[in-house]
């Protein structure tokens, strides 16, 4: 038994309320709780926010509880809501890693997965703890705390409950990504004692059920979110790693004084299905959804916080209240809600991180519509903080170059078009909005990033297609489901993967002792990220599974061949069509052969020449005027030549899917 736990049975006999308890009773309660511990794991955590024009990685340590067998554990965002890696520590001391299923910032709740298939075999199954029902928690119920602070493996305090609806008393004190956390939450107020890092933690009754995920501390209390609250919204993040929530644009107080009964109206977001209802400042409502409401005091709030949110997006509502002592009703269509913050990102080249607007965030910067690109921070010393005047946290980018920016994606193409082939920093012009007030500077922007890494066509390359081994394919194949790997869905001619005698239908367990860490079907991108680690003409150990027996193969990587966009390409603009040169790809997937060649057309004009004669995009130009076209120089000598006689026809030969046809074009060249 852990030692902090054996510190926990010397108090217990003095709880309040469990005098006079004795022997099997204690041990019982004991055994209960002392289950729960064992679920308890550290998690530390490698997060990513921006700061200071970049996207800034930090560690940091907090709690959690493995809720089934599987793996998944539940923990706070505020822990784990932005994670690049997570690792989680067992109560002896066994460590394994975790992948971030979801995460919700208006709960403060995220939910991992843990690798339990990196456990060495034979090790025990883990344990894991239950949800209790937080509904019939009463004042004077005795709880407890467990986590992981201080630096601690495991800890448990004592206490009691001594508050069923625990809020701050300053509304929006406690935000996460720009969410009210205790717009939906009422906490569990206790006095048992948590300390930094027993975040995420459960907060368990005598009966050995988790009752709440401890998150806060206010004043000398402990606040935990509830357990009803805290399945259901993990429920949600495990199965598809969001919730899905109503949004109305409904601000809401308790009633007056004074007033009726009902909850009063405080503000109408602008553009909110609320205002498109007719909803006023002043109104009270007292009906929602055919339920009666109120609110007296601001712990009142949540629950119709609650219960709105839980209404299906684009439902029509009945709601009924009072204004200006008539009664009146209302039907309000609730619309999705949209997160308040979209995640930051970096642009190096600018020394930025930079938001997307969201609605709410484009209401709060006062602004009409989406367009325009927030700064969220910005480097000191890098270009945009060297421009005159410079930019500052929270400046509106709209316009680069005279070129609107609607969003990052328009910053990102514009910054590589100006400084694609350059060697120097590119002045740039910029327009940008700072308290509604619109301002011009000039910012030296340099490479993006992206430029200065290796094309595609020079990293490693093995030749396969592959599928990920799921749990249900390993199952359907008379594998363990714990297996890891990939299988081999296509061997490409004339490859590494071909000479090495690979096989579709291997399974690949492992490259040089590594496991391929993939069994989930997004861990498409698992194996050809372990290949790009190598070397070209390097040779790898591959762990194969053929015919029910284990082998090994090694495996000598070529120079992954260009992509399609890297091949050259020509755009007739007479004509209006585009081809370019055919890559090893489309030769696989198009099934042509070495001996067969053409140029792939990739792109024919709505309404121009060659749309109007039938060529199509896909389709594979073998001939114009019967002179083979292979490469990309060949057909601009001949396109000159044809526009400078100006025929009457031009005749191209094409091979489409398993057909041939020759199309004719009869272009009018005066009006060219």
């Amino acid at each position: 038994m852990p030692k902090p736990f054996k510190l926990f049975l010397l108090s217990f006999l003095c709880l309040p309320g469990f005098y006079p308890l004795v022997g099997k009773q204690i041990k019982e309660i004991n055994d209960r709780v002392n289950s729960v511990y064992r679920a308890i794991v550290r998690i530390e955590v490698v997060s990513e926010r921006g700061s200071n024009g970049r996207m800034l990685k930090s560690g940091s340590t907090g709690s959690g509880v493995i809720i089934d067998s599987s793996g998944l554990v539940v923990t706070n965002h505020h822990v784990a809501g932005k994670a690049t890696r997570l690792t989680c520590r067992f109560h002896d001391g066994e460590e394994v890693g975790a992948d971030l299923l979801g995460a919700d910032a208006l709960t403060d709740l995220a939910v991992l997965r843990l690798r339990l298939e990196e456990r060495p075999p034979n090790s025990p199954p883990v344990e894991s703890a239950v949800f209790g029902n937080s509904d019939l928690v009463k004042v004077g119920d005795a709880c407890f705390a467990m986590g992981s602070p201080a630096g601690l493996s495991q800890s448990v305090t004592r206490g009691i409950v001594s508050n069923l609806a625990l809020i701050s008393n300053r509304r929006g004190s406690f935000r996460l990504d720009g969410e009210n956390v205790g717009e939906l939450v009422r906490w569990l107020g206790h006095d048992a004692v948590i300390f930094p890092g027993n975040s995420g933690g459960p907060l368990v009754n005598s009966a050995g059920e988790i009752i709440g995920i401890n998150e806060v501390a206010i004043a000398s209390l402990g606040g935990a979110i509830p357990s009803n609250l805290a399945q259901k919204v993990s429920q949600e993040l495990a199965t598809r790693g969001y919730v899905e929530r109503s949004w109305t644009g409904l601000e809401c107080q308790p009633s007056l004084k004074k007033g009726k009964p009902g909850i009063l109206v405080s503000g109408i977001i602008d553009g909110s299905p609320a205002q498109t209802a007719g909803f006023l400042a002043g109104d009270l409502i007292t009906t929602f959804a055919q339920q009666t409401v109120q609110a007296q005091i601001p712990e009142d709030l949540p629950p119709f916080h609650q219960m709105i949110s839980s209404i299906p997006p684009g439902k029509k509502v009945e709601v009924k209240g009072v204004r200006d002592q008539q009664s009146i009703s209302w039907e309000l269509i609730t619309a999705k809600r949209e997160p308040a913050y979209q995640p930051e990102e970096e642009l190096k080249s600018w020394g930025l991180t930079l938001r997307d607007f969201t609605l709410l965030s484009s209401l709060e910067a006062r602004r009409e519509g989406k367009f325009g690109i927030q700064v969220h921070s910005v480097a000191q010393g890098g270009p945009s903080f060297s421009a005159k005047p410079r930019l500052v946290q929270n400046d509106v980018l709209v316009e680069v170059n005279g070129q609107t920016l609607t969003k990052i994606e328009d910053l990102h193409t514009i910054s590589r078009e100006l400084t694609e082939g350059k060697t120097e920093p590119v002045p740039v012009l910029v327009r940008f909005e700072r308290n509604l007030a619109s301002y011009l500077t000039v910012i030296k922007i340099g490479p993006e990033a992206e430029e200065k890494r290796p094309l595609e066509a020079w990293k490693p390359w093995l030749g396969v297609s592959t599928q990920v081994l799921t749990h249900e394919l390993a199952e359907a194949l008379g594998l363990e489901t714990s297996n890891r790997g990939v299988r081999l869905s296509q061997v490409f001619p004339n490859t590494p993967a071909e000479r090495a005698g690979l096989l579709p239908g291997d399974l690949l367990f492992r490259i040089d002792g590594q496991l391929i860490q993939a069994y989930r079907p997004e861990d498409v991108e698992v194996f050809g990220n372990m290949i790009k680690q190598y070397r070209i003409d390097s040779t790898i150990l591959v762990e194969v599974w053929r015919g029910g027996r284990i082998m090994e193969v090694n495996a000598t990587l070529d120079k992954r061949p260009k992509p399609g966009n890297e091949m050259p390409e020509y755009e007739e603009n007479n004509l209006e069509f585009t081809v370019r040169e055919l890559s090893f790809a489309d030769r696989v997937f198009m099934r042509i052969n070495a001996e067969e060649n053409g140029l792939l057309v990739e792109n024919v004009e709505s309404a121009g020449w060659a749309a109007l004669a039938g060529l199509r995009q896909g389709d594979l130009l073998l001939k114009i005027d019967h002179h083979s076209v292979n490469q990309i120089d060949e057909i601009k000598r001949l396109m000159t030549n044809l526009i400078k006689k100006q025929p009457e026809q031009v005749v191209f030969f094409v091979k489409r899917g398993i057909h041939t046809l020759f199309i004719e074009l009869q272009p009018e060249w005066e009006a060219l």
